[in-house]
């Protein structure tokens, strides 16, 4: 079972000239769309005087979702070569705006992908591209008693504990890669007084 995806460390930038046209490119790590729209408003205030801000995304590990903006560029020159290069890269939970400053010359639709895809790429060269795990996240609730017990199980397994909520009963949520995850719960169901419940 794959259950490792691609993604970038933290944010990159990129550059690409052509005919005075200057290419910035900006790869950012997000999880969602809300934090994609605050990273395209930001450029836009910050790059406030360029043409054009492109942009395309891939959100998601198991199921990706994608997006490409255009903002004005001919349709298909700007948004889907930088997307061609997340695809290729096999990149997710990924955004990357290309801001261009118009340099005078047009540069024609060849031009134009040439430009988007190349910026793109060299985001994505400067960028720390680190593999992570796709996990499943479970809650433990369990009376003292089965304190102990329940400890070394998730220490022996190498389960990551996420949170300990131990008051007059305990609640224990831990995260476990994909793969390892049916193995995890058939222990814990397996120790009596223990209930597992799935939450992601």
């Amino acid at each position: 079972m794959n259950d490792e995806y691609k993604t970038i460390e933290k944010a990159a930038t990129g550059y690409f000239k052509d005919k005075g046209s200057k290419f910035y490119a900006y790869a950012y790590p997000v999880k969602n769309e809300d934090e994609v729209k605050e990273y395209v408003q930001g450029l836009k205030k910050e790059h406030h005087s360029a043409r054009h801000h492109c942009y395309a995304w891939r959100i998601g590990t198991e199921e990706i979702l994608t997006r490409a903006n255009d903002d004005g560029e001919p349709s298909s020159t700007a948004g889907k070569p930088i997307l061609g290069q997340l695809t290729s890269y096999e990149v997710t939970n990924i955004l990357v705006v290309v801001v261009r400053y118009f340099g005078g010359t047009l540069l024609g639709v060849s031009g134009l992908i040439n430009a988007y895809k190349n910026a793109t790429i060299e985001a994505l060269y400067n960028a720390e591209i680190v593999s992570k795990l796709i996990e499943n996240t479970f809650e433990l609730k369990f009376e003292y008693p089965l304190l102990n017990v329940v400890m070394q199980t998730t220490k022996q397994e190498g389960l990551n504990i996420v949170e300990t909520d131990f008051q007059e009963s305990c609640r224990l949520i831990f995260s476990v890669r994909k793969s390892d995850t049916e193995k995890a719960q058939n222990i814990f169901d397996s120790i009596y007084g223990v209930a597992i419940k799935k939450l992601s």
